[in-house]
This record gives C-alpha cells, sequence and structure tokens, in this order.
C-alpha cells in the first residue's frame, strides 16, 4: 500500500546524504517534499500540517551525533513522528472482568465486517479465548450463512435468527452465556452510505449488547472518505478502535495515517491480506518503519514463531549465515513461509531490500514455478547449483515447463541471496566490538562476548553471530542500506 509514499521518503532521505549539519533552509527543502508526499497519499491536510510542523520544530539546527548523518537524524525523527500520528503505542484488548467480553463491529456495507468478524475471533481462539460470533446482518442475502461458513472454518459457533436485529443480538448474548462463551462477536448490519435509519439499528444494537469494545471497520482503499466516516459512526456510537482493511491493496495509505489524529481512536487491528490468519493487531511503530524502508523485522519474527519449529528455524539460519544453504533447504523454507501470508507482504517487513526486488510481484503462480524449477533439478545440483551448465539447464527448464532464462535467473538470484547473507554473517565474526559504532562504542561486560544471544518467544535461539552488529562504514557498502536511526549499545545494560 505505501509502495509510493516509501519511495518519495527514500527519495528525500538520499539527497540528505552527505551534509553535516541541517540548516533551516535544508530542512524547509525537506518539509515541502514531505508536505507533498503526505497530500499525494491523501492523508488529511490537517494531519499533515500537524506532522509538519512536530518534525520542524525537532529539526532546525539540530546538531547531529557522531554516528548519525543528516539522512538518518530526519528518518529517526520522522519515524517518531509518524508513529505518533499513526496511534503511538499498540492498542491493548484486554478481557472483560465480569461475564464475557463483547465485540461490536460496524462500518459500511462492503468495507469487511463480516469476514473481519471471523479474522476476529480466529485472533482470540489463538488468545486461549472460546469466541462466538453473532449474525445481526438481516439484510444483505446470505450475510448469516457467509458467517456461518466462515465460523465452520476455525471451527467458531455462530447464532442468528430471523427476527429484528436487535432481538437477534439480544437473543445471541443469552446463548453465548449458556455455552459458557467467553467472547462475543456481533456482527451488524451496513449501508452504501451513512444514513438515518443504520445509525439507528447499530445504536439500538450497542445498547442491546452494551459491547466492551466497538470497532469500525473501515476499507483503507477508500482514503480520506475512511475518516469521515470514523468520524460519523463515533458521534454515535463512541468507538473505541478501528479495524483496518486490505492494507495489501494498491490504496494511497492516507486513512491508515489520518483517522487516529483526525477521530481520536486508535487503529486496533489490521487485515493484510484474504485468508482468516492475514489479520493482527495495529503496531502503529512497525508500519512507520515500514513507510520508511526499515523493514518490520518484528512482525516478521512473529509469523515465523507461528509455522516454524523453533529448532529447524535454528539450524536453517545457521546454514544461511554460514553459506551452506541449498536450493532443498530454499524449497523447505518456502513451504514453509506461505503459511505466513502474501510473499510480498513479508518482502515488505524485510530491511534495506532494494526497490527492484519489492517491486516484483510474488503470488502463488510464480512461487510454483521457482518449485517446478526446484523440483526438475537432481540431488546435486539442488546442493551445488554451480555445476549447473547449458545442458543441465535445458533439461530442468523442459522438465519445469519454463524457459532456460528463467532457470538461469533462478540460479543467479539464489547465488547473490547466499553470498549476501553470508557476508552479514561473517560481519559478527570479522572481529569483536562493544556495539553498533565499532571501535568508538563501549565496551561489553566482562564475561559476555559481543552480540549475545536471544531466545524467542517461540524458544528459537538467534546465532551469535547473526546478532553482532557491524560498523556504520561496513553498512555503508550494503547493497540497499538506507541508513540507521540511532542504535543502542547491545552490550550495555
Amino acid at each position: 500500500m505505501f509502495e509510493t509514499l516509501s519511495d518519495r521518503f527514500d527519495g528525500i532521505f538520499t539527497r540528505l546524504r552527505g551534509k553535516g549539519r541541517l540548516s533551516e533552509s535544508d530542512v524547509d527543502d525537506v518539509l515541502k517534499e514531505i508536505r507533498l508526499a503526505l497530500l499525494e497519499a491523501d492523508v488529511n491536510f490537517e494531519v499533515v500540517r500537524s506532522l509538519q510542523g512536530r518534525i520542524r520544530e525537532r529539526a532546525v539546527g539540530v546538531e547531529l551525533s557522531g554516528a548519525l548523518n543528516p539522512s538518518q537524524q530526519i528518518i529517526k525523527i520522522v519515524n517518531e513522528e509518524l508513529t505518533f500520528s499513526l496511534g503511538g503505542d499498540t492498542m491493548k484488548v484486554v478481557p472483560a472482568q465480569k461475564g464475557p467480553t463483547v465485540i461490536l463491529m460496524a462500518g459500511l456495507q462492503g468495507s469487511g465486517k463480516t469476514t473481519n468478524s471471523a479474522k476476529l475471533a480466529l485472533w482470540f481462539k489463538k488468545q486461549g479465548r472460546n469466541p462466538i460470533m453473532i449474525g445481526c446482518d438481516l439484510q444483505r442475502p446470505a450475510a448469516v450463512e457467509q458467517l456461518r461458513t466462515l465460523g465452520g472454518q476455525i471451527d467458531v459457533p455462530v447464532f442468528s435468527e430471523a427476527t429484528d436485529p436487535v432481538s437477534a443480538a439480544a437473543a445471541g448474548m443469552a446463548e453465548a452465556k449458556n455455552l459458557g462463551r467467553d467472547v462475543i462477536i456481533c456482527d451488524t448490519a451496513g449501508r452504501l452510505a451513512i444514513d438515518a435509519e443504520l445509525m439507528e439499528e447499530v445504536r439500538q444494537i450497542s445498547e442491546a449488547i452494551s459491547p466492551t469494545y466497538t470497532f469500525l471497520v473501515v476499507d483503507a482503499m477508500t482514503g480520506q472518505d475512511a475518516v469521515t466516516v470514523a468520524e460519523n459512526f463515533h458521534d454515535t456510537l463512541a468507538l473505541d478502535g478501528v479495524i483496518l482493511t486490505k492494507l495489501d491493496g494498491d490504496a494511497r495509505g492516507g486513512a491508515a495515517l489520518s483517522v487516529k489524529e483526525v477521530v481520536g481512536k486508535p487503529i486496533a487491528f489490521a487485515s493484510t491480506g484474504e485468508k482468516l490468519e492475514d489479520f493482527d493487531q495495529f503496531h502503529p511503530e512497525r508500519l512507520a518503519g515500514r513507510i520508511l524502508g526499515m523493514g518490520d523485522m518484528l512482525t516478521l519474527i512473529e509469523k515465523a514463531e507461528e509455522v516454524f519449529e523453533a529448532e529447524e528455524a535454528e539450524a536453517a539460519a545457521a546454514k544461511l549465515l554460514d553459506g551452506q544453504f541449498t536450493l532443498d533447504d530454499f524449497l523447505d523454507q518456502m513451504q514453509q513461509i506461505k503459511k505466513m501470508g502474501p510473499i510480498g507482504n513479508l518482502i515488505g517487513m524485510m530491511p534495506g531490500v532494494p526497490k527492484e526486488i519489492k517491486d516484483v510481484e510474488i503470488g502463488d503462480k510464480e512461487v510454483g514455478r521457482i518449485e517446478g524449477i526446484i523440483h526438475s533439478m537432481t540431488v546435486e545440483e539442488r546442493a551445488k547449483p554451480e555445476i549447473i551448465d547449458g545442458s543441465r539447464r535445458n533439461r530442468i527448464a523442459a522438465g519445469s515447463g519454463v524457459s532456460a532464462t528463467e532457470v538461469s535467473q533462478l540460479i543467479d538470484q539464489f547465488k547473490q541471496m547466499r553470498k549476501m547473507m553470508k557476508q552479514m554473517g561473517g560481519f559478527g565474526t570479522k572481529k569483536k566490538r562493544g556495539g553498533a559504532r565499532g571501535k568508538k562504542g563501549k565496551k561489553g561486560k566482562k564475561g559476555r562476548s559481543s552480540g549475545g544471544r536471544v531466545t524467542a518467544k517461540g524458544g528459537a535461539k538467534i546465532p551469535k553471530e547473526a546478532m553482532a552488529l557491524p560498523d556504520l562504514e561496513e553498512l555503508e557498502g550494503m547493497p540497499g542500506f538506507k541508513g540507521l536511526p540511532d542504535l543502542p549499545n547491545l552490550n550495555d545494560k
């Protein structure tokens, strides 16, 4: 969604490199371009003006530290202010202290209320809760049947009755308590546009179920109109948060950057794909990092923890960093990665990925083609792709139904990836260093080696060499490196 905005920011920051200090004129030029970039992204004008003012106040005449150049300094400031505009901290959804947690889902027709009701139910199931869904959309043909189908896919019961929406909601509450369900998600009807009838119906449902949380489902593709919709619903329902759908689409992203500052309510969840699993809490700081080309490694790690076995992941990481990764390993990992969601979304979470790679659309069809190519290779060719000559390449192409050029491209890309990852692994073994600043960094405490080991939530241990940070001079030479914000000394408490 934010590719165009990210490209604009990348161009802005690139032109700042080489400057030793930010003058007022430098800052004004940068702010002018940032303003244009945000307006082109359909961000609310008042939000743009507020963001611009905060950035200018912090950036004018700032003295740069020895570790940060002006580009990195501006990235740091813009990242923090974008995070603030997006909501600051992640919204915490706390279960009700007494009785079940009741969720009211509201929104316009076509925004995705029914699908996201099921996605939210699945999210609660992963938290160890026992949800039930109530179908109160009795106007749209087959809406309740759609909810039942989705509920069947995730093993969550659905209640509805052919009366009126308010009575159905009240009856659903009673049924949920009888079944001992601790989360109740009420899906309501929508309209093509806001009208008095819609608002009165959803208000009456709200009074009948007394929701713990009222979430407005907003289609991110509607741009600034989404903010207007949120304001109108908030006047009637007193919203607790927003669920933003279609963040994987090609909209410009103005809704995500505007809704919190204009409406005053945070984005609670975001839907990033068509599958029911493509849904999670909205993390403002992570999205800000993605917009600025810094990636979103935390979300990527969390997704990996859900599908990868800890020991297998650790072994694969070690082989990758040692340069021993084979095409067989690549095929195994690709099968796991497919479970994490759309490949394009995952690539967007990786920091430092060149624009040329991000712009390549990778779907199930493309992944299937890659799998076909690798399956057409012998065991020896998968382990040592450098032995693949012209005749072998033609045989592989014929076996997988692709051209010899496509086989060559896959092999070349795999070699480049393996070489790059081996170089990254080598950073941690070249020499011991106290932190991100190399020789200038503080020494680590006695008894601790540089880098250290991190144990993730799922128990996977990241190899020590993967955690040792390189000198900034080395990083600047890496392909696709866009600069870093201020880096803490990982060896200091």
